[in-house]
């Protein structure tokens, strides 16, 4: 009992630290990691050693992944090529159907794209979309709000996803055939929302806002085609490498299977997306790869996500060296919940404390020593895990998420019509998504 008192009080501690005191995730993980520690009676020499390895052991297994990500998405934001590939669905799907467009643009571009970033770009274009058809800016607004979450949080290389795949182990590839089939049918509810609810709000999509109306696409943009390889190229190798390794082994066992396996690798997939991503400008310059330009920008833009990765590593690590799964092994399989459990953890924190990365790495480190307790030590149901706690770490957006006043305020929404809209849209879909998960549980686990 008082190992288990001593989880609730970290949990309690990393919450009350982030939100309230404001403190930075990484202290704040690493504090609970070396407190949790030191109260179970850890040597002092053992938990150091510990934490070190947690720490990385985890940035070591998706550091580089990570990293790649975000260079491919800041080089399609500043080369126009987002914004191709919203233009270019646009035109297939037409006008008259604003939030289902809005809806597929967002669940496309936020694969790459962080989405606070992709809804400050692509805004502009659902204004415009609103004005031309007539219609609330409402109801545009949050199926691109909720087009965006739905890959962001359950689809890598999104870095939350990335991160607790890592932390869990779970195969990346798994886990982008999973989280997409489970976010689509996320997007579904995401869209509905949009079209029973929000479109019933009227905002009015002529509303001055200068920050909307300065975005627009450079001069030269690449075309849709060359925009969207280097985010489906790497996710098709990946996902092939896991086709390669299953037990069937539909590929053979040498030759085809063993190329496939080898540029399939998370790693050098996503180095040929970032090759691909350097042909996007019109000219690559030497100032895009330094530290001031580009890739600089896309090297910081991901430093905090890792090194609070690596807390949350070192933080599981820890929680692991415990004992603390045997432990709670006989309370948490009486409850049954299953995958759920994970789910109804991170959204939990996500609601205390406003930060989807850290709901996701926080969850992903207390469940990885009870997935055998939970029945969940199978490929397959690590996969469903970490998409469980994607689906958990967007419920529900609300004051204290930054994503909460993105939507709002580019979209003219007062904070009333925002928990209306955002926070509730976020509830429907991350508990569509826990339902659908589930419902693959019992099917495949």
């Amino acid at each position: 009992m008082f190992i288990i008192g001593a989880l609730l009080a970290t949990i309690v501690f990393i919450v009350a630290t982030t939100s309230w005191l404001k403190l930075h995730p990484v202290i704040a993980l690493l504090l609970a990691a070396f407190g949790f520690g030191i109260s179970t009676g850890m040597p002092g020499e053992e938990l150091v050693e510990t934490m070190v390895q947690g720490f990385g052991g985890t940035i070591g297994n998706i550091g580089i992944i990570i990293i790649a990500g975000a260079i491919i998405g800041v080089f399609l934001e500043r080369s126009g090529g987002a914004l191709k590939i919203a233009e270019a669905m646009l035109k297939r799907s037409g006008e008259k159907h604003v939030p289902a467009t809005m809806s597929i643009i967002g669940y496309v571009v936020s694969l790459p794209v962080f989405c606070d970033t992709g809804f400050i770009i692509l805004s502009s274009l659902n204004k415009a979309l609103s004005k031309r058809t007539g219609t609330t800016l409402a109801s545009g607004a949050i199926a691109l709000s909720l087009g965006l979450y739905a890959t962001h949080t359950m689809v890598p290389p999104t870095p939350g996803p990335v991160a607790a795949a890592g932390i869990i182990g779970a195969d990346i590839g798994r886990v982008i055939l999973w989280g997409a089939f489970v976010s689509a049918g996320a997007l579904v509810a995401g869209w509905l929302f949009a079209v029973k609810v929000a479109s019933k709000i009227y905002i009015d999509p002529n509303f001055g806002d200068v920050a909307t109306e300065n975005i627009s696409a450079p001069e030269y943009s690449p075309s849709a085609l060359h925009s969207i390889l280097p985010i489906i190229l790497p996710l098709a190798l990946i996902v092939l490498r896991s086709i390669a390794q299953l037990p069937s082994a539909p590929f053979g066992s040498e030759g085809l299977a063993g190329f496939v396996i080898v540029i399939g690798h998370p790693i050098l997939a996503l180095a040929i997306g970032v090759a691909i991503a350097l042909t996007l400008p019109r000219k690559l310059e030497r100032n895009m790869l330094s530290s001031d330009g580009w890739v600089g920008t896309a090297i910081m833009s991901c430093a905090t996500v890792i090194l609070v990765t690596g807390s949350g590593g070192a933080f599981g690590k820890v929680l692991q060296a415990s004992g603390i799964s045997d432990i709670l092994s006989a309370s948490v399989s009486s409850l049954h919940l299953g995958v759920l459990l994970p789910f109804f953890v991170a959204a939990a924190i996500k609601t205390a404390q406003g930060s989807s990365t850290v709901a996701i790495i926080t969850t992903a480190s207390l469940t990885a020593p009870l997935l055998s307790a939970l029945g969940l030590d199978s490929e397959t149901a690590k996969a469903l895990v970490v998409v469980a706690i994607g689906a958990g770490a967007m419920v529900v957006s609300h004051a204290n998420d930054s994503y909460f006043w993105v939507v709002t305020q580019f979209s003219n929404m007062d904070v009333k019509t925002g928990y209306k809209l955002q926070s509730l849209g976020t509830l429907i879909q991350g508990s569509t998504a826990a339902f659908i998960v589930w419902v693959l549980s019992l099917a495949f686990v």
